[in-house]
């Protein structure tokens, strides 16, 4: 019997996308059919590069069609990805930004430019767009650890306004006001000052098409929060604490900011950073210095996820330090733990623009 492309598509009718819950083909994640004899090829159109459901999804629809068509089928199955976007901006500010995500954390001290620059990196690495925006005026720490503390960013002009081109390393677009002032003196700003510029920081750096932009948020909860959301409809945040019962309480202040009615930017997860100590040649042994489980125990309180665990490796203070961050680095436990975390991340930003209404900016009374 000859093979169809309706046989093929409800083989895969019957091959369920775990995270949104529906099958390929009412998704449309199935393209370019071609058959040729008993030779079938099709491409799967993933919601995100990062999915870690990839091999999973690519088996699955293999089984379906030696099932259900053909045990004498010649399977050859592209798995590609189109990123999408559930943004709503009548601003029309960062209109070729498919997702923001901001990663923030109640207090300083625990890792989240760290965490924000790797997991920027983490994407890149799958093969998204990326860019990193440093949001945090008054300490930014993106430029040493990307490596490019004395570089200034060019300046072009577009339908006659000047726009501020972003810096390219390791495979992401990055700005950083640190890349504008003297490192050597101290930016001493009113909150109003910070929030403006922001405002132009974010309306004036041509970003170009991003899968996603993550923007590193000052610790805390004021004013450079407020105005990030209030400018742009941002996808959703990331959390960063460490284990200690301080750390987790101050983390606990910030999803309570998201979370709030008027502002209702969703939580893509928490990641415990500095999770536990592994010497170099002790590879095996886990030392919970800090605690441990704290970040997990707030993620079940909010029922928001755990994204992961980064341990705390000598190699990622050293790469921060020199510009060469652990994604790019050498030391396998820290590359493996933010790769994973960035694939998580992904795929809580596809769940959130399949499951939730679309993402808007902010309206707050003042």
């Amino acid at each position: 019997m000859a093979i169809t492309k309706e046989a093929i598509l409800q083989a895969l009718s019957q091959v369920q996308e775990p995270d949104l819950g529906k099958d390929l083909v009412t998704l449309n994640m199935v393209e370019d059919i071609k058959i040729d004899g008993h030779n079938i090829s099709f491409t799967v159109i993933l919601t995100t590069p990062a999915c870690p459901l990839k091999e999973m999804i690519e088996k699955a629809c293999l089984n379906a069609i030696r099932v259900m068509v053909s045990p004498e089928a010649v399977v050859h199955i592209k798995m590609s990805s189109r990123v999408v976007s559930n943004r709503r901006d009548p601003k029309g500010i960062l209109t070729d930004v498919k997702n923001i995500i901001v990663v923030g954390s109640g207090k300083g001290g625990v890792g989240k430019s760290t965490v924000a620059v790797n997991l920027a990196l983490g994407l890149a690495n799958k093969g998204a767009a990326v860019g990193l925006l440093d949001a945090d005026i008054y300490g930014p720490s993106v430029p040493m650890m990307l490596g490019i503390r004395n570089e200034r960013p060019m300046m072009t002009n577009v339908d006659g306004k000047g726009k501020i081109v972003p810096i390219e390393r390791f495979g992401i677009k990055a700005m950083s006001i640190g890349l504008l002032i003297d490192e050597k003196q101290a930016v001493i700003w009113r909150g109003p000052q910070a929030s403006s510029a922001l405002k132009q920081f974010i309306g004036d750096v041509l970003w170009g098409e991003l899968d996603y932009l993550v923007v590193d948020l000052p610790p805390g909860t004021g004013d450079v929060q407020l105005t990030m959301v209030q400018t742009v409809p941002v996808t959703g945040a990331v959390i960063v604490s460490t284990p200690q019962a301080v750390a987790a309480a101050d983390a606990r202040k910030a999803i309570i900011m998201f979370r709030q009615q008027q502002i209702n930017v969703p939580i893509l997860g928490i990641i415990e950073n500095m999770a536990y100590f592994t010497p170099a040649e002790l590879p095996e042994n886990k030392y919970y210095i800090f605690g441990k489980g704290g970040a997990q125990q707030m993620a079940d309180q909010f029922e928001i996820p755990f994204l992961g665990e980064v341990p705390l490796v000598q190699s990622i203070r050293e790469g921060g330090d020199v510009g060469v961050p652990a994604m790019v680095g050498d030391e396998a436990q820290s590359h493996d733990a933010f790769m994973s975390i960035a694939e998580r991340v992904a795929q809580q930003v596809s769940i959130r623009n399949a499951n939730m209404a679309p993402t808007k900016v902010v309206e707050m009374q003042a």
